[in-house]
């Protein structure tokens, strides 16, 4: 089985059917031994008729009972032996799918670590949601044509050579038999893969709709949105419904051709075999051996058409795994070295320069123009922005991510105890994780939770308030203690006085230290050394909070209705949950 903590190689990402064979290369030996006995297990399916026929014309019919005693020996040593062939076959297929299934749950994983903060811009969270639930299962179940799908071409050549001892018409009908079901199920299995396709497509737009659903619940409903979001879920699951009814009809009509036409067919061989015993060209036994080799035929018939059935639907999922795997993050290979001491970040799309050392806020109308900056600065998309006169994305990317921090306002918070998530992957005493938290004014929550740092988080914060959120998010980044922190509205869901508290723990924190922030409060302006305000996505002024506010009439007018906002005392998260209420 996979090494939970090992390399799951390099995949195959150029098709959904070169991944499939990936798969099948990654444990060679245990699938060339899921077919061997596979095929050994069918065979002798086939040859219990076989020795019943000797029994019956060797033993029975002449009244030899030591040909009688010795063929029914024999028979029942081949079905002990062929209990015991399908039992490994069953326990070395289930380690096949287990192994492709992990491995696939791996590669994704691994590939989602590796495009990191490009994720999100890649491809939706639906996407990779629907590849975790539904599509490794069905890559993984398709990997049965490697044992019993082998087994069952292989059980009908075998069983087409013994009717061809019996009879060359017999052998003749069951040859071309199979080719003539291919012919009638085939369209149906490409049919099949068009409809699985676009019902996969459309589950992964309605799993990223539940997404925002339950992130936004609170919100939708303060703002009134949630009938209106509420119908556009409901417009969406319908027609994934209806898209799964034609995959279901697809599905049932071949299911329904896989059993029907196996037995019709087989049928048809019984008829023929009857005729010639009532001629005399074949005897009694010969006819029960060519009744009990039908019997047989209907299993691999059947693991044929269930082996096409599941191997289109395992070639659809693995298309959609195989179109993430080439998923590209950001070039990452720079070769320039970083500024060796503290330097000037230069954005020269908006205009702003970060000074070494101080704290600078991003203000605009337009959070998103602010938003960018910060993007642009972290190298989180592609610009020209520099650092010290350097390039960003000239430099290594591992280096810029270990010296430069984004710490968004929405960051992800995974569940956990207070303090794993405040320290993140780092160690870090209690000491400095509470002065971190203190920092941020979020000393409060561990007061309030029942067992302080050790009380459990849940995931996304979800059992904390929006402002808790936030300073817990803050408190993360400042004891991270980067050497360029870029922080995108970090108290935007604080009431007046706890802003204050920490717009103080964070000039302070981070006193020496090159520190932006995006904001439009007052509270938080007026304790920054610098501010550049945006028009349009660049710098239209630069100056402290209160020189800006006696020459620009824009800035003035931006940071007065802020103001008028925060002398309610009333937060962001108070008034969203008492439009709840």
């Amino acid at each position: 089985m996979i090494d939970a903590y090992g390399d799951p190689g390099t995949p195959d990402g150029r098709g959904g059917a070169r991944y499939l064979w990936w798969l099948v290369l990654r444990q060679p030996g245990r699938c060339a031994a899921g077919a061997v006995f596979g095929s050994v297990w069918m065979v002798l399916l086939a040859a219990t008729p076989y020795l019943m026929s000797r029994a019956v014309d060797e033993g029975l019919e002449p009244g030899d009972m030591g040909a009688l005693a010795l063929w029914t020996g024999a028979l029942f040593a081949v079905n002990g032996v062929n209990s015991w062939l399908g039992i490994m076959r069953h326990r070395t297929m289930t380690r096949v799918r287990m192994d492709a299934h992990f491995r696939t749950v791996k590669v994704v994983v691994g590939q989602s670590v590796r495009l990191g903060a490009s994720l999100a811009r890649s491809t939706g969270a639906g996407e990779v949601v629907t590849i975790g639930v539904g599509d490794v299962q069905m890559i993984s179940q398709s990997l049965t044509a490697v044992g019993p799908g082998v087994g069952a071409v292989v059980a009908y050549g075998v069983v087409a050579g013994l009717l061809l001892s019996v009879s060359p018409l017999l052998a003749s009908v069951v040859l071309l038999g199979v080719p003539v079901i291919a012919l009638v199920v085939g369209p149906l299995a490409g049919r099949l893969q068009g409809a699985e396709t676009e019902y996969r497509e459309r589950q992964g737009v309605l799993t990223a709709r539940i997404g925002d659903l339950a992130g936004g619940l609170r919100v939708l409903s303060g703002l009134g949105g949630k009938g209106l979001m509420g119908e556009a879920f409901r417009r969406d699951s319908q027609r994934l419904r209806e898209q799964g009814y034609r995959v279901g009809a697809v599905t049932s009509w071949m299911q329904a051709l896989g059993a029907g036409l196996p037995m019709l067919f087989l049928a048809g061989v019984t008829w023929i075999a009857a005729r010639l015993a009532a001629q005399g060209q074949i005897s009694v036994g010969e006819l029960v051996s060519v009744y009990g080799y039908v019997a047989v035929l209907v299993l691999p018939v059947m693991f044929l058409i269930e082996c096409g059935y599941q191997l289109s639907r395992g070639v659809v999922a693995a298309r959609r795994v195989a179109a993430f795997l080439r998923l590209e993050p950001p070039a990452g290979t720079g070769e320039v070295a970083a500024p060796a001491e503290p330097s000037v970040l230069y954005d020269p799309e908006s205009g702003a320069r970060v000074l070494p050392g101080r704290l600078t806020a991003l203000t605009a109308a337009r959070p998103a123009d602010a938003v960018g900056v910060v993007d642009r600065l972290g190298r989180y998309v592609p610009s020209s922005a520099t650092w010290g006169g350097r390039r960003l994305d000239a430099i290594a990317l591992a280096e810029v991510r270990e010296r430069i921090l984004v710490a968004d306002h929405e960051a992800d918070l995974f569940a956990g105890p207070l303090r794993e998530v405040v320290a993140g992957r780092r160690t870090a005493e209690d000491a400095d994780v509470l002065r971190a938290l203190r920092t941020a004014a979020a000393d409060d929550i561990v007061r309030g939770l029942p067992d302080g740092l050790g009380s459990t988080v849940s995931a996304q914060g979800r059992s904390l308030s929006g402002g808790q959120r936030q300073r817990v998010r803050l408190a993360r980044a400042l004891l991270s203690d980067p050497e360029v922190l870029l922080a995108v509205e970090p108290t935007s869901a604080l009431d007046a006085h706890t802003e204050a508290a920490v717009a103080e723990g964070l000039r302070a924190a981070r006193r020496g230290r090159t520190t932006v922030v995006t904001s439009t409060s007052p509270l938080l302006l007026d304790r920054v050394d610098q501010v550049h305000f945006l028009v349009d996505g660049k710098v239209a002024a630069t100056g402290s909070h209160r020189e800006l506010l006696d020459r620009e009439p824009g800035y003035r007018a931006l940071v007065a209705r802020e103001a008028i906002g925060e002398s309610t005392g009333r937060s962001a998260e108070e008034a969203g949950e008492g439009a709840v209420r």
